[in-house]
């Protein structure tokens, strides 16, 4: 089994002590700090500010990922890349050429990955795992913080473990994943 990773998502943080915040966590042995865009189109919900995502780019050197819940991933790519992302996912749901969008995403030196939503199967999607470097999967309907884990979500989680061997990529799990 491979190592499990601890990717805090810094949506849940307190936005008055966000330097704080990051540097406990960091403290506290994360792997990777998990970064909630939002556009209040395709979630409804806006996220982080552009202005905390810098906050927390410049008061750690841990990889940061970026979740794009919005229309059109493609436009923000290169935005998030520039500003040091190390993961940018998309939404294929919201891409019309998720595809391109993942290569323009390598294109920039960044890992790719996608991330569905709990209602979208893995075959919408399985054209794209040999293009990714993480497929997440959403346990949650995304957009806010707080919601019950959706069980039915497990036999998803479990396709896309036996699928990483196959396509060699990491799986991710996100929404209601706590202590």
């Amino acid at each position: 089994m491979s190592k499990k990773l601890l990717c805090p998502s810094m949506m849940c943080a307190n936005f008055a002590n966000l330097e704080k915040d990051t540097k406990d966590l960091e403290v506290a042995g994360v792997d990777i700090f998990h970064m909630d865009i939002m556009d209040g189109s395709f979630v409804p919900n806006f996220g982080m500010g552009l202005q905390d995502y810098e906050l927390i780019r410049s008061v750690t050197d841990k990889p940061l990922d970026v979740h794009l819940m919005v229309q059109n991933p493609s436009n923000y790519v290169e935005m998030f890349s520039d500003l040091g992302a190390d993961i940018i996912y998309i939404h294929p749901e919201a891409d019309i050429h998720p595809a391109r969008t993942l290569d323009k995403i390598r294109a920039k030196g960044k890992k790719a990955g996608i991330a569905i939503n709990p209602g979208t199967s893995i075959e919408a999607v399985i054209e794209l795992l040999p293009l990714v470097d993480y497929f997440m999967i959403m346990t949650v309907n995304p957009g806010f913080a707080g919601q019950k884990y959706l069980e039915y979500v497990n036999s998803k989680i479990e396709k896309a473990v036996l699928l990483s061997k196959q396509f060699d990529f990491k799986v991710m799990v996100d929404g209601a994943i706590s202590p």
